[in-house]
């Protein structure tokens, strides 16, 4: 048995998925955003049980690389690669815009369009890609203004900026099925299991002391 593990934790919600080699045969969704790792475990192990297995039954893991928020990519990709490990399985990871983009095009968006998520500070992360759903450029971060469009946006981003993204498109957030189904349509770029970073953290190791005068 073929058995994929997605999720994506590079929003304020988790989102978890089974992949059978066919087609999604669970996903579930936190209910409580900013709690990536309390929910996470449980959320994997509710999807495991509603198809009846467990997690030695898994032969791959997928986890959305962001960009996103620091801790929570931090709690998504540890856990990949730590069951990784432990079961002696593949870790893949892909760019969650990317995730966006696929459900995108196979909703028939029809055209290029652009994905634009919320990077906070009042900044956005934005990737242009055709209607495929192929990447063209980016990802980038900045301020809408500096990234405004009137291509069709995908994302949260252009719920929250529509001066910016006045033609503002779903999916808003990222789906763990919807990685699944690109990882195993080979639809997205696979990259190696480690966040995707546009900026540097908030939280960063203290410089050298300055000497004294």
């Amino acid at each position: 048995m073929t058995l994929l593990l997605a999720l994506d934790t590079a929003t304020p919600y988790v989102t978890v998925a089974l992949h059978d080699d066919t087609d999604v045969v669970a996903e579930l969704v936190s209910e409580r955003p900013m709690k990536h790792g309390e929910q996470l475990a449980p959320l994997v192990a509710a999807a495991l049980a509603q198809v009846g297995a467990v997690r030695q039954d898994l032969t791959a893991v997928a986890a959305g690389a962001g960009p996103g928020p620091f801790t929570g990519l931090r709690v998504g990709l540890v856990t990949a690669r730590t069951l990784g490990f432990v079961l002696d399985v593949p870790v893949y990871a892909v760019c969650s815009l990317d995730v966006l983009a696929v459900e995108a095009a196979d909703a028939g968006i029809g055209r290029d369009f652009a994905v634009a998520t919320d990077a906070r500070r009042k900044e956005v992360y934005l990737a242009t890609y055709d209607a495929s759903g192929a990447r063209l450029d980016g990802p980038v971060v900045d301020r809408p203004a500096a990234l405004a469009t009137d291509v069709p946006v995908v994302g949260e981003g252009a719920v929250l900026y529509p001066d910016a993204f006045p033609d503002a498109r779903g999916p808003v957030r990222p789906s763990a099925g919807w990685l699944a189904r690109a990882v195993v349509g080979e639809r997205a770029e696979l990259l190696d299991p480690e966040p995707l970073y546009l900026r540097r953290p908030d939280a960063e190791l203290p410089g050298k002391a300055k000497p004294v005068s």
